[in-house]
């Protein structure tokens, strides 16, 4: 098996574009289901997310309703100060950052409320589970800035 290139793969995502969503339009999914945990572990010992942070320096997560109560606590800030504070709605209704990069992020790319984060923070860049096959047009969208959405399916690509 090949070795992923990590270098310049920004260029490698975008050229593998039509790759990508011709592969997650009709995946064999209890194959890939079964690979993803197993390549989200060996594409997070390659890559180090506080070298990047490009997620939280270019989009937002969603803040749910519970996501914006637990932060507010944490901040000790009435939720309605937080919102207006940190929030806007977005075209879908979701509750985002108002800014880029994420107002939480540290510039040594720490985030500063990583214990209290987005639930979406959490789970980004959902290389572990059915989203990355289930949202298709969201994972192409993520492989053109996370290294470990391009890693996971470069390796997808291979087998």
């Amino acid at each position: 098996m090949a070795s992923i290139n990590l270098d310049n793969w920004q260029q490698q995502s975008a050229d593998h574009q039509k790759q990508y969503k011709h592969f997650l339009k009709n995946p064999d999914k209890n194959k890939v289901l079964k690979q993803l945990p197993k390549l989200h572990e060996e594409a997070f010992s390659k890559i180090d997310c506080l070298a990047c942070a490009s997620c939280c320096k270019n989009y937002s997560p969603r803040f749910k309703t519970t996501d914006i109560k637990r932060i507010s606590k944490h901040l000790k800030m009435r939720e309605s100060i937080f919102i207006d504070t940190y929030l806007k709605l977005d075209t879908e209704g979701d509750y985002v950052a108002k800014s880029a990069p994420c107002p939480f992020l540290g510039s040594d790319n720490f985030c500063s409320i990583y214990q209290e984060r987005p639930s979406d923070c959490r789970r980004f860049p959902y290389t572990d589970e059915d989203v990355l096959i289930k949202r298709a047009n969201l994972t192409s969208i993520n492989s053109t800035f996370c290294p470990a959405v391009f890693y996971v399916l470069e390796k997808l690509l291979e087998k």
